[in-house]
């Protein structure tokens, strides 16, 4: 298992090497800055970035609505499936629009929200929601769906209190998982569009409007690394946190 890991960390980080040579190459080839411009040019605006305390507000500011929305979109998620599952009539309500949050494009709801929204300042938290919640929702209900009918019949049979319940948790947990993985990716990328198209004051999608206009693509692609590393900080830290919560309910549940 550990030889495992140790081969898949040195992949992952050939693989890594390999892309960033490819870019250099890429940027040596074209030779023009203000087109692409090389990994240690990035790396340079980045560590000019770092030291000041506008960059930490910056990525503070977008980061806590982002999380803020994607956090939002988990709790109204779950209790929807959980309601859609138990209510026969709550599903078919919510699909239509579900199957109307899914299909609009996400540039048309930050048009719509700039004009419902007072302040653009809560922008990538309603975008960030609104873009997560039917993922969430949509998997966990299909994930309920597949719990075994026998054991639900036994617990009818026994009488269990639906509260004390866990019979759901195997079936649905791997569902959710999946939902979170491509909910935190989704969040991050349909709320930092909501703030550069908004034009947010002070966050990530400023800077990046910015960086455009001034023509400083080292610090546009210092931004947009910012982005990713804080995507993955979040991801592993939510999955690490939320495989605890696994591990108790599984337990809870006998399996």
């Amino acid at each position: 298992m550990a030889r495992n890991k140790r081969k898949n960390r040195i992949a992952n980080t050939l693989a890594v090497c390999f892309w960033l040579c490819a870019w250099q190459a890429a940027s040596v080839c074209i030779g023009q800055k203000l087109i692409l411009v090389s990994p240690l040019e990035v790396c340079g605006a980045l560590l000019a970035l770092l030291p000041t305390a506008d960059f930490w507000q910056t990525a503070a500011f977008s980061a806590g609505r982002i999380i803020g929305g994607f956090l939002l979109a988990l709790a109204l998620g779950l209790a929807l499936a959980a309601l859609a599952a138990a209510l026969r009539w709550v599903e078919v309500l919510l699909r239509p629009l579900m199957l109307t949050i899914k299909s609009i494009p996400v540039a048309s709801f930050i048009i719509l929200a700039l004009m419902w929204l007072r302040s653009a300042g809560n922008l990538a938290v309603f975008i960030s929601f609104l873009m997560v919640l039917p993922v969430v929702y949509t998997n966990t209900l299909a994930g309920i769906r597949e719990t075994d009918a026998r054991l639900l019949e036994m617990a009818a049979v026994f009488r269990v209190p639906p509260a004390k319940r866990y019979l759901y948790v195997p079936a649905a947990l791997p569902y959710f998982r999946s939902a979170c993985t491509v909910g935190l990716g989704l969040c991050w990328k349909s709320g930092v569009a909501a703030e550069v198209i908004g034009i947010t004051s002070g966050s990530i999608g400023e800077a990046l409007y910015n960086a455009k206009i001034l023509f400083s693509t080292a610090e546009l692609l210092a931004w947009t690394v910012v982005i990713v590393l804080l995507s993955l900080a979040f991801e592993r830290l939510f999955l690490w946190g939320l495989a605890r919560v696994e591990s108790v309910l599984l337990e809870r549940s006998g399996t």
